[in-house]
């Protein structure tokens, strides 16, 4: 068996094999969703299997509850390819009655209904149900730092939530390590090949593979490649902003395509989502102690670093020589890394802007109502006093007689040697190096 790096989604899927019929893990591709499932997989059935596909679509057709047969949890690698097996699962697991029956990875969004040859839909190729109380959802994302043994671990998340008073924690990770591991990304094949050009190069494959032809298989539309490409590259640039879809078209125009229309570019951006190459941040809305027009509009991020810089071209010597470019797309990596963690903790990460611009990154905001607030910062001491400052600044404006009050105020920086508590004002100064969930 090929090494295999422990992810933090392993204890995500036991739990949910636990206690539903059967799990959805989606993701991105490359990020591991069948390596993950095949450590909890009894029995395995691989749809995209070239030597069996024929077989196996024409039983998906006739008789598809013969590819369910196995022993359990068994895992439906690539189940979109045919997607009459959401249904099947979803009754087999009806008539079973018992958990941990199923595991179906590949994409989320299945393909467009099948058509005849005069243009009308397959009547058998339609998902009837959602899968609700029978199928739940675990979305895989890329490696954070500690799955891929560069963060040391030494401050835990999850314990800030319990007691922020006891922080103590060291981070290895230095300014040319950070860049390397922003456009390397958290893809499993690039963190197995520790360092150089090979691993490197996962994240321009992906790249690659998404422009050309993943954007186009997604809902069988045949899409531009080069206005992909274009669209891409703006999103990259409005890594961690609220950028409009105007904003981005603007941007676009600018460079070549005068004719687009925000109608198009809305298009490819949702076409994105659902191949879960773009993650944003949904707005947090807290009880305030005066009325203030929060801000809703969704913060643009890719799922991880590296596609921006793939986006852009930029190797690890590209940041380092413009650091605002490097600070937009340690965001991202931070965020994939708090998304990470915040599953693990049933949590969700939010962020926080209002009609003065006031802002907060990060909100960490768990199921019980506890939450944290954390701006991220490359590094450097005004950095680190302005984000100290915007948190106060916040957490004073929280209605805490409707809510609890902040668990933690953070600034989770790119470097830094050590995590600590700021005497003048309480806020945790952490390194991503040393933070896990």
């Amino acid at each position: 068996m090929k090494e295999y790096k422990k992810r933090i989604a392993d204890r995500i899927l036991i739990d949910k094999l636990e206690s539903s019929g059967a799990v959805l893990i989606e993701g991105p591709k490359y990020c591991g969703k069948t390596t993950l499932a095949k450590q909890q997989a009894k029995s395995v059935l691989s749809m995209a299997n070239p030597d069996t596909l024929s077989q196996n679509l024409a039983l998906a057709r006739t008789n598809i509850s013969r590819l369910l047969e196995g022993a359990t949890p068994r895992l439906i690698d690539e189940w979109q390819i045919a997607p009459k097996f959401w249904d099947a699962v979803r009754n087999e697991v009806d008539n079973r009655e018992d958990d941990g029956q199923f595991m179906l990875t590949g994409s989320a969004v299945p393909p467009s209904p099948g058509k005849d040859e005069k243009g009308n839909i397959i009547e058998e190729e339609h998902i009837h149900h959602t899968g609700a109380g029978r199928i739940s959802r675990l979305k895989l994302r890329t490696m954070s730092l500690w799955e891929s043994e560069e963060s040391t671990g030494e401050v835990s998340l999850g314990k800030l939530f319990e007691n922020a008073d006891d922080i103590d924690g060291r981070s290895l990770v230095n300014l040319d390590d950070l860049a390397y591991l922003t456009c390397r990304g958290g893809w499993p094949k690039a963190v197995l090949k520790k360092r150089g050009k090979a691993a490197l190069a996962q994240a321009t494959n992906y790249y690659d593979s998404v422009v050309s032809s993943d954007i186009k298989r997604v809902d069988d539309i045949d899409r531009d490649e080069e206005l992909t490409k274009r669209i891409m590259r703006s999103y990259a640039r409005n890594q961690g902003s609220q950028a409009s879809v105007g904003t981005i078209l603007e941007d676009i125009k600018g460079n070549g395509h005068a004719q687009m229309s925000d109608t198009t570019v809305y298009d490819y951006i949702k076409a994105l989502k659902k191949i879960f190459v773009i993650e944003d941040a949904v707005a947090w809305n807290p009880n305030l102690r005066s009325k203030t027009a929060i801000r809703t509009s969704d913060t643009r991020y890719f799922t991880d670093p590296s596609i921006a810089a793939a986006s852009l071209g930029l190797g690890p010597r590209d940041l380092i020589n413009d650091m605002k470019t490097f600070g937009l797309l340690f965001e991202t990596l931070a965020i994939r890394d708090l998304r990470v963690y915040a599953d693990a903790l049933d949590g969700k990460v939010y962020h926080y802007r209002d009609k003065n611009g006031l802002e907060c990154d990060a909100v960490v905001h768990l199921r019980n109502g506890s939450y944290g607030l954390i701006e991220i910062k490359l590094g450097g001491a005004e950095l680190i006093n302005g984000g100290a400052s915007s948190l106060k600044t916040l957490a004073g404006k929280i209605d805490t007689t409707k809510m609890k009050r902040p668990s933690f105020l953070m600034v989770l920086t790119g470097i830094g040697d050590y995590a600590y508590k700021r005497s003048e004002d309480g806020v945790l100064v952490v390194p991503i190096g040393s933070l896990k969930d």
